[in-house]
């Protein structure tokens, strides 16, 4: 019988290590309990981790990706464009003094590659853990239904701000690039764990949509 792994099992294991991240906790989990915010909570970044957890055997750098997770989306707002820039460069500013400078940069290169999750800028040496740290990001994309749903319900409140024919414009065409890619996410561990859901879940959300999926 597998042991269950929660959220604490990696961020623990990393923080014995590098207590200097412990001063910063609080004010990231106060970015992410920002009222714009419905799926980019920490929550979000609790289920990262718990994923982490599962995998952190397969890390190279398991620090650069624990800043990934913890930086990637503190700033949010659904009415920028350039929120990934922004929270990479925030979190080079709040780690240069602690943080081993290659780990710094790895992290702050997976932030800026969600953007547009793709590995096109990830360099060699940080590629593999990119990929799990992108496959974590995306995993609700492979949720149950209920989680599912629920996650495109908050992301349409993150989007309140935008009228339903433009948002239906909008998030079909981000869907259905996502649908159209040969894989969904980089790993065969969560290729072959969340792939087939995954499809499921975007089809429904297209036809929800008023656009069925390619």
């Amino acid at each position: 019988m597998a042991i269950p792994v929660t959220p604490d099992d990696f961020l623990q294991s990393i923080l014995s290590e590098h207590v200097w991240l412990r001063s910063h906790l609080d004010g990231l989990k106060g970015r992410y309990s920002e009222p714009q915010r419905a799926y980019h909570t920490w929550a979000h970044i609790e289920h990262m981790l718990s994923l982490a957890s599962e995998i952190k055997d397969q890390l190279n750098d398991p620090l650069a990706v624990l800043i990934a997770i913890l930086w990637h989306d503190a700033i949010y707002d659904p009415q920028a464009k350039d929120n990934e820039e922004q929270s990479a460069e925030l979190c080079a500013e709040a780690c240069k003094t602690d943080c081993p400078e290659v780990s710094l940069k790895r992290a702050c290169t997976m932030i800026r590659a969600t953007a547009g999750h793709t590995l096109d800028n990830v360099t060699t040496e940080t590629k593999s853990d990119c990929m799990i740290f992108l496959d974590i990001d995306l995993s609700i994309l492979g949720a149950d239904d209920t989680t599912y749903d629920q996650y495109d319900t908050n992301i349409r409140r993150e989007y309140a701000h935008v009228p339903d024919d433009i948002y239906r414009v909008g998030r079909s065409a981000i869907l259905s690039d996502f649908l159209t890619r040969k894989r969904l996410f980089f790993t065969d561990y969560f290729h072959e764990k969340l792939d087939a859901q995954a499809r499921a879940n975007l089809k429904r959300s297209l036809v929800k949509l008023g656009n069925p999926s390619p």
